[in-house]
């Protein structure tokens, strides 16, 4: 696919994060997941579509937001096409409940989720977090995300991220960049 060459994700553990191999686990759409090595230094979304030949349209990208409110943190996930930003200071603090959110520090977000920065993605997270997914991406044919290492990529069917334990469909969510 593309200039990817996939494999099952299950049978290629080298290539998850051990938070995303254990996800895999019992999540029923497990089985439409591929994997695909890649190198690390296109792991950022732009450069690996351009090495790869991936259009834009067909990857998304996770972010990590520490939503706060009353000295409470709270952390979630976002799912927004390569293509938009996610809205974290409008629609994502509104349905967070939050008195202010922001894109999580790198440290916390790679302690929080057991991933590499720069392949963090919405399988395996915490099971308490939120999963917010821009409808975008659940309509999309098969989409790129990360594997939770920078030297691999998951593709999977847009419409499987739905499933996701906390999965929320969110209009809005996302952005559109120009």
């Amino acid at each position: 696919m593309w200039g990817l060459t996939t494999e099952p994700a299950r049978e290629r553990p080298d290539l998850l994060a051990a938070p995303v191999a254990a996800g895999l686990e019992g999540w029923e759409p497990a089985e439409r997941v591929l994997a695909a090595p890649i190198d690390p230094d296109f792991a950022d979304t732009a450069e690996c579509a351009a090495a790869y030949g991936i259009p834009l349209g067909s990857s998304a990208n996770c972010v990590v937001i520490a939503a706060k409110r009353a000295g409470q943190v709270r952390m979630a996930a976002c799912m927004v096409p390569a293509t938009a930003r996610a809205d974290v200071n409008g629609v994502v603090r509104r349905h967070l409940g939050a008195r202010k959110a922001s894109f999580a520090p790198q440290g916390e977000a790679v302690a929080a989720t057991g991933m590499e920065y720069g392949g963090i993605t919405p399988l395996g997270l915490p099971e308490d977090w939120p999963v917010l997914v821009d409808p975008a991406v659940l309509e999309a044919g098969p989409v790129v995300i990360g594997s939770g290492l920078r030297s691999a990529k998951l593709v999977l069917p847009g419409a499987d991220l739905g499933e996701l334990p906390g999965a929320e469909p969110i209009a809005g969510l996302g952005v559109p960049t120009d």
